[in-house]
């Protein structure tokens, strides 16, 4: 059985993906942004927001890709 991942919080999950919480709530705002709502908390699988920017969603070039 594999363990289970963890869930961070938003300003942890803000710094692992180096933004603002700011732009972290927006995101959630514009329902672009996988989160999870616990009680008041929002709460995140690192997994499936490393696949989202992996995938472009944030909506800013990544500086790798400057073409």
């Amino acid at each position: 059985m594999q363990p289970t991942e963890s869930w961070v919080s938003l300003g942890e999950i803000a710094r692992h993906i180096g933004v603002s919480q700011d732009s972290i709530h927006r995101w959630i705002r514009q329902r672009e942004l996988p989160a999870h709502k616990v009680g008041r908390l929002w709460k995140f699988k690192v997994s499936e927001v490393d696949r989202w920017v992996q995938a472009g969603k944030t909506g800013q070039r990544s500086m790798t890709n400057k073409g």
